[in-house]
């Protein structure tokens, strides 16, 4: 077949490019379905309980992956700052995954455990009280909103039809998990989990 003859006809160039590309996407994705690092859970890793789960959905909410990214990369630089490299099996539960290369402010997938929730929670409210420098934006208002308890069941059956193992119990507890609690309880919540599914050094 010329080339020629492929330029000028172009059904069948769009036909070609089609197959070209169809052909590169199953070498390139279909392999990742069968690694065992990619579709299965790492040690430790556990789904988020209701109240993480309504932080998760805030923090998604509120456009904090906008300005940090999820995903450290393996590189001294970045293990040396912030832990160990991000890893794909801490994220099979995650429905999307924050991966990311934004960063405005620094990455979050290391940050479960290294704050006090009261720190959290000042930060939050005004970054600007522990953080003098920065220009992160508050959060006041998640002080005083409520999360709806009535929605969070049906979170986590949608969740369980994506592959995440609750059982019945979880679900059928999910509302009075999160009764009373305020969207700034949930936020601090999934913060202090993020990334605790691999042991890393402080």
């Amino acid at each position: 077949m010329s080339h020629e003859k492929v330029e000028t006809n172009i059904g069948l160039m769009a036909l070609l490019i089609i197959l070209v590309i169809s052909v590169g996407g199953l070498v390139e994705i279909v392999p990742l379905f069968f690694l065992k690092d990619t579709t299965q859970p790492v040690a430790g890793l556990k789904p988020y309980t209701a109240v993480q789960l309504e932080g998760r959905d805030i923090y998604v909410r509120e456009g904090c992956y906008v300005c940090h990214s999820q995903m450290i990369r393996p590189f001294r630089a970045e293990t040396e700052r912030y832990g160990h490299y991000s890893v794909a099996g801490e994220f099979v539960y995650d429905h999307p995954f924050q991966w990311g290369s934004k960063r405005t402010g620094p990455d979050l997938q290391r940050v479960g455990g290294r704050y006090s929730d009261d720190w959290h929670r000042v930060h939050l409210t005004n970054p600007r009280d522990v953080v003098p420098e920065s220009n992160m934006p508050g959060f006041p208002w998640l002080l005083k909103n409520k999360l709806n308890a009535a929605k969070t069941a049906g979170k986590l059956q949608t969740m369980r039809t994506l592959g995440v193992p609750y059982t019945d119990a979880d679900i059928a507890g999910a509302q009075s998990a999160v009764n009373g609690k305020t969207e700034m309880d949930a936020l601090i919540a999934y913060l202090q989990v993020m990334g605790t599914s691999i042991k890393t050094r402080r």
